[in-house]
């Protein structure tokens, strides 16, 4: 009798013109592969202890998440709101500049350093970053191997823009703004 009632319902259903639930009607709502990763910077940008700007990085390779880091200082080291405040705000430094005065890294460097740190082979990898890279990260990136920096917005001014961009030119990485 049961077994009965089970071949009957599974006729009736496949005698229904509608399917009964729809699961996915498009993938217009499923992101992009880029859209997913500076996703994920965007996140990892949101655990900066940094007191002027959140940055995050995600380095990645075949669309595996490598590493992941965020400006902050050095580990085991103090914040800066543990410190009394930002050194760069005290002097009234620009944003971009003075670099040295910050207790913090940034982003691509601990991004970059954590994957060092793990054992993680960084060579042809790619970088999604919330903001364009500094001069300082362009070279460890460039040294690191990455082949493909992928930014959201820029940053610094424009002669560390155009030393940034010059040298990750000369050293044949790929530069993409992700305007998202």
């Amino acid at each position: 009798m049961e077994d009965e009632l089970i071949l009957k319902k599974i006729n009736e259903l496949k005698n229904e013109k509608e399917p009964v639930q729809k699961i996915r009607t498009s993938n217009k709502d499923r992101p992009s592969w880029d859209e997913y990763f500076m996703g994920i910077a965007n996140m990892v940008a949101r655990r900066s202890t940094c007191l002027r700007r959140q940055i995050g990085a995600v380095l990645i390779r075949n669309r595996q998440i490598l590493s992941t880091g965020y400006n902050g200082p050095p580990r085991a080291t103090p914040h800066c709101d543990e410190k009394g405040g930002c050194l760069r705000d005290k002097l009234k430094v620009p944003s971009g500049q003075r670099h040295e005065l910050c207790r913090a890294a940034h982003a691509e460097s601990n991004c970059i350093s954590q994957a060092a740190a793990n054992g993680v082979r960084t060579e042809d990898s790619i970088i999604y970053v919330t903001t364009f890279p500094c001069v300082f990260c362009s070279k460890i990136m460039i040294n690191a191997g990455v082949k493909k920096v992928i930014f959201k917005e820029g940053y610094g001014s424009s002669e560390d823009f155009k030393l940034s961009k010059e040298l990750l030119d000369e050293a044949g990485i790929e530069i993409q703004q992700l305007n998202i």
